[in-house]
C-alpha cells in the first residue's frame, strides 16, 4: 500500500512492468542483445555488473539516450534498476528508424556513454549508437527488399589528402558490368561531420533505392555516396574511381548530383556537369551572378532545393538561397518546407523524391512534396531573456528557456510526457552564453505536462504561476490532436469554483467544483452529480492542473456528449474515505450547489488511490452510487459483499488500466474476483499507456458520457455472427458485423455513434483494445446505420489477426458494452 501511493503521484513508468499484451519480450533480431520487442513495446535491459564495469563506478542514472522523444528529438529515457538490471520499456513506437545509446551519469555528474561491448558498429561516425527499423505501412518505402541491390566499398586516393579513402557504391538489380549501355550515376555526398557510410547507416539509401527501383519509380542507376568535401576531391578523385570502377556514363545528361552546401557549390563551379542537381538543406556562399545562372540554366536539366522544419540548421540558409536563386535567374524547383522532419528523417525523403526525378523518369510534378509548405521568410526563434513559459510558435516547435538561477548547473533538461504513451522523457537543453538554459523541440501538437530537472533534481518551472497544487507546469499545443482537452471559446465553457467544507475536528478542506453552462441554481430539477477523486501522493487540483477536468468536461458538454451535471473534486488525503465522502463532502455539496440526493443520480469516480477507495465504497456501501468509475485501480482486499444489493443499485461499473501501468495486475485480480462473485461490471479495455493522466485524461473522456443518461439496449447481433461465443472467423476476410440499438422506450436509435473495437484474450484475460479495421479507406471504427436494413452495420476487416480468442466489443457509449466471444483462425 505504502508504495501504491508513492508511486500514484504522477508516475510516468515502471520499467521492470511488462505490458499486459505481452508477459514476454522475444530477443531481437539486432546485434545489441540488451534490446529486444514485441509487436508494440521496445524493452532494454542492461546488466547492472556490466555498467559498473564499463564506466567503472556505480552510476547515479543509467538511461536511453535516443531520437525517441517528439518528432525525433534526442530524448533521454531512464534505466530503473530491476532486480540485477536496469530496465526500461518505450514504445508504442512510430515506424522509423531509430538510434540509441546507453548513457550513466556518475555521481559528480561526469556522463560516460556507450554501446553493449561486443556490437557491431552501427554507426560509423558515432561509434556508440546502436540502431534499430520499426517497420511500417508510412515507411515501406524505406523498409527492406528482399531481391534488392548490392552495396560495396570503392578505394580511392584522396586528391587533397593524397591518402586512401572509402566511397560506398549501390548497383541496381540486375547490374550488368559489360552492358553495352552504360548506366546513369548519382553521386550522393555526405554532410559535414559524416562518413562516406552514413547514408547507409542513417539515411537507409540502400533501402530508398531498392524500393524505387523495384517500384518502377526510378531508373536504374549506380549511386556513389562519398564523403567529398571539395569539388577537387569529388571531380578529380570519387568521379574517376567511380568510372573506372563501374559501367557508368560520362555524359553530363546521366550525371546527377545531391548534397548539402557542397552540390550548389559544384553547380556554379561547374555549370553543365551534373544535369541533375539536388540541394538537400543546402546554402550559397555569395550572390549569383547573371553568367553563373544562365551557364547553370543551360546545363541543367533539374535543380531541385529540399529543406526541413525551422528546427533545421539550414532553414534560413535554405531561404537565402531561394532569394538568390530567383534574383539571379536560377530555374529551381522548390519542394516546400517539411513541416515535420529535419535532419535525416528529411534527408531520406529527399533522396526519395530527387532519385524518382533523375535521367527522364517520369515522376511527380515540379510542385512541393504533399503537405508541404512554402518558405517566405526567415525563421526567428524568441530573443534569448524574452520567454518566461515556453513559447510555441505559428508551427508548433516549442523553445523552452529557463532563467539564469541554474547558471551554475552542470546539466538542465526538460522532463515530459512527450512519450507516446505518455512516459516521461527528459530533452537534454543547452546552456546559454548569459547562463540560461534552452531548447527547442517540435512540433509538438496536443497536451503534455512538465517539469525541469537540474543536476538531477526536480524543479517546477519557477515561471509557471497558474498551476499552484502541483508539481508539474501545463502545456497546450493546439493542432489536429487531443482537441478534447483544448480550452473552449471563452464564456462558453462551464464554472470552476472553490468550495471550503468542514473536514472534522475543525479542520477547513477544499474541494474544486465545476458546473456546466447554464447553471441554474434554482432549477426545480436537481443535477446530477459526480464526485471525482484524484490519486494518491495528489490533491483536489490534481485533476484541474494536470487532468485537465475543466475542459474535458466542457468539450463534452458542447459537443452534446454528456448530460448537464455537477462535478465534485475533493481532496481525499489524511482522511477515512467514506466518513470524509459521507459526512463531509456530500452533505456540504448539497447545501451549496444544486444537486440530486438520488443514489440514481450520483456517480463515484477516482484514479489510482481514488480509483481504489470508489471500488471499495461501491461494495461495501450498495445503493450510494449508481455509477463507478475506477482508473488504474483495484481492491487490496476483499471485502465482504452483499451482491444482489450492489447488482440491484448499480446501473454502471467500469474498470480502466493501462498496459504497462503498474496497476494493471491488481486491476485483473479484482476483474477476476468480481466475476467469481457474480457482481457486474464491465472492462473498458487495456489502453496503451503507463500510470499516469494520459490514460486517466482519456479515461475521464471516455466514462462521462455514460452518466446519466438513458441507455441504448442491444438488439443482438445478426447473421453472419452469431454472437453466443460458437462464431470462428478466418482471417483475411471481411465480416459485416449487424445490429440494432433501441432506447428505453424500445424504439430504434438511428443516430448513435457506436465503435468497434477489438480484444486479444490469454489465457481468458483481456488484453489490448484497439480500434476494429474497416474495410473502407479512411474510416475509423464507428458503425453506420442503414435505413434500408433497419440496423448499424460494420464491414470488419480481418486481415492480418493473428489466430487465437478474441472479443469484439461494440460500444454504443450509452449503455453497456456488449462483447461478442470468438475464435479467428
Amino acid at each position: 500500500m505504502t508504495s501504491l501511493v508513492a508511486a500514484a503521484a504522477l508516475v510516468v513508468s515502471v520499467a521492470a512492468a511488462a505490458p499486459a499484451a505481452a508477459a514476454a519480450a522475444p530477443a531481437a533480431a539486432g546485434a545489441d542483445t540488451w534490446h529486444s520487442n514485441d509487436d508494440v513495446y521496445h524493452y532494454f535491459k542492461v546488466p547492472q555488473s556490466q555498467v559498473s564495469s564499463i564506466v567503472g563506478g556505480t552510476p547515479a542514472t543509467l538511461e536511453l539516450e535516443a531520437n525517441i522523444g517528439p518528432s525525433g528529438t534526442w530524448s533521454a529515457l531512464a534505466l530503473d534498476p530491476s532486480g540485477s538490471d536496469y530496465a526500461a520499456n518505450v514504445g508504442p513506437l512510430e515506424p522509423g528508424l531509430y538510434y540509441y545509446q546507453y548513457t550513466a551519469t556518475m555521481p559528480d555528474r561526469s556522463k560516460v556513454s556507450f554501446r553493449q561491448p561486443g556490437s557491431p558498429v552501427a554507426v560509423t561516425s558515432k561509434p556508440n549508437w546502436n540502431t534499430f527499423f520499426v517497420p511500417g505501412e508510412s515507411v515501406g518505402w524505406m523498409d527492406d527488399v528482399a531481391a534488392g541491390g548490392t552495396v560495396k566499398e570503392l578505394s580511392y586516393t584522396s586528391a587533397k589528402a593524397k591518402e586512401s579513402r572509402t566511397a560506398v557504391v549501390w548497383t541496381p538489380p540486375g547490374y550488368n558490368a559489360a552492358r553495352r549501355k552504360a548506366y546513369p550515376v548519382l553521386y550522393l555526398l555526405s554532410g559535414e561531420g559524416q562518413t562516406a557510410r552514413e547514408w547507409l547507416e542513417l539515411g537507409r539509401a540502400k533501402q530508398i533505392l531498392d524500393n524505387l527501383v523495384a517500384g518502377r519509380h526510378a531508373k536504374p542507376m549506380v549511386v556513389v555516396m562519398a564523403d567529398a568535401d571539395s569539388r577537387a576531391e569529388l571531380l578529380d578523385a570519387v568521379v574517376p574511381a567511380a568510372r573506372a570502377g563501374y559501367n557508368i556514363s560520362s555524359r553530363p545528361q546521366d550525371q546527377a548530383l545531391a548534397g548539402a552546401g557542397q552540390a550548389i557549390s559544384i553547380l556554379r563551379s561547374d555549370p553543365g556537369r551534373f544535369a541533375y542537381v539536388g540541394s538537400f538543406s543546402g546554402s550559397a556562399d555569395g550572390s549569383i551572378t547573371k553568367a553563373e545562372a544562365k551557364a547553370i540554366n543551360k546545363g541543367t536539366k533539374l535543380l531541385r532545393a529540399y529543406v526541413g522544419n525551422t528546427l533545421d540548421p539550414s532553414y534560413n540558409d535554405t531561404y537565402d538561397l531561394l532569394v538568390n536563386l530567383k534574383r539571379s535567374g536560377v530555374k529551381v524547383e522548390f519542394d516546400g518546407v517539411n513541416p515535420d522532419d529535419a535532419g535525416w528523417d528529411a534527408w531520406r525523403e529527399n533522396l526519395r523524391d530527387f532519385a524518382a526525378r533523375v535521367f527522364e523518369q517520369k515522376s511527380a510534378g515540379p510542385g512541393p512534396g504533399k503537405g508541404h509548405r512554402p518558405l517566405t521568410q526567415p525563421y526567428q526563434p524568441p530573443a534569448p531573456g524574452s520567454i518566461t513559459t515556453p513559447h510555441i510558435d505559428p508551427y508548433g516547435v516549442v523553445t523552452f528557456e529557463t532563467g539564469t538561477q541554474w547558471a551554475d548547473a552542470k546539466d538542465v533538461t526538460v522532463w515530459g510526457n512527450f512519450a507516446p504513451n505518455g512516459q516521461w522523457f527528459r530533452v537534454p537543453m543547452t546552456k546559454q552564453p548569459d547562463g540560461r538554459w534552452r531548447i527547442s523541440v517540435g512540433p509538438l501538437d496536443g497536451y503534455y505536462y512538465y517539469r525541469y530537472v537540474v543536476d538531477g533534481v526536480d524543479k517546477k518551472d519557477p515561471a509557471d504561476t497558474v498551476n499552484t497544487h502541483v508539481t508539474e507546469s501545463q502545456l497546450f499545443v493546439p493542432g489536429k490532436t487531443d482537441a478534447m482537452l483544448a480550452d473552449v471559446p471563452e464564456g462558453k465553457g462551464g464554472t470552476v469554483s472553490l468550495m471550503s467544507y468542514d473536514g472534522g475536528q475543525g479542520a477547513e478542506r477544499y474541494a474544486y467544483v465545476w458546473t456546466p453552462p447554464g447553471y441554474d441554481a434554482d432549477r426545480e430539477a436537481s443535477y446530477p452529480v459526480l464526485y471525482l477523486y484524484h490519486g494518491g501522493g495528489q490533491n483536489y487540483g490534481s485533476w484541474l492542473e494536470t487532468g485537465r477536468a475543466k475542459q474535458i468536461l466542457d468539450n463534452n458538454y458542447l459537443n452534446g456528449a454528456m448530460a448537464p451535471m455537477v462535478v465534485v473534486m475533493p481532496d481525499q488525503n489524511g482522511v477515512d474515505f467514506w466518513t470524509d465522502l459521507s459526512q463531509h463532502v456530500m452533505p456540504t455539496a448539497a447545501a451549496k450547489y444544486n444537486i440530486s440526493t438520488d443514489s440514481d443520480e450520483r456517480a463515484l469516480a477516482g484514479l489510482s488511490w481514488g480509483a481504489i477507495n470508489s471500488l471499495g465504497t461501491w461494495l461495501s456501501h450498495p445503493g450510494e452510487f449508481a455509477y463507478i468509475g475506477a482508473f488504474s485501480g483495484g481492491l487490496l482486499s476483499n471485502p465482504s459483499v452483499d451482491v444482489q444489493a450492489v447488482n440491484k443499485s448499480t446501473k454502471l461499473a467500469r474498470l480502466y488500466s493501462g498496459d504497462v501501468d503498474f496497476t494493471y495486475s491488481l486491476t485483473q485480480s479484482t476483474m477476476q474476483w468480481l466475476t467469481s462473485q457474480g457482481i457486474k461490471y464491465e472492462y473498458a479495455g487495456t489502453w496503451v499507456g503507463p500510470h499516469g493522466f494520459d490514460i486517466w485524461m482519456a479515461n475521464l473522456i471516455d466514462f462521462v458520457p455514460r452518466l446519466f443518461v438513458p441507455e441504448y439496449r442491444f438488439g443482438g447481433v445478426r447473421p453472419p455472427l452469431a454472437g453466443d461465443g460458437s462464431d470462428i472467423v478466418k482471417a483475411g476476410h471481411p465480416v459485416p458485423v449487424k445490429f440494432s440499438l433501441a432506447n428505453a422506450e424500445g424504439k430504434a436509435v438511428t443516430d448513435a455513434r457506436p465503435r468497434l473495437y477489438l480484444v486479444k484474450k490469454t489465457d481468458g484475460v483481456a488484453g489490448l483494445r484497439v480500434p476494429a479495421t474497416p474495410v473502407q479507406k479512411r474510416a475509423d471504427n464507428t458503425a453506420r446505420y442503414s435505413a434500408a436494413g433497419h440496423q448499424y452495420i460494420f464491414d470488419w476487416d480481418t486481415t492480418g489477426l493473428a489466430p487465437g480468442t478474441y472479443e469484439l466489443q461494440i460500444d454504443p457509449v450509452r449503455g453497456p458494452v456488449h462483447a461478442i466471444a470468438l475464435t479467428i483462425t
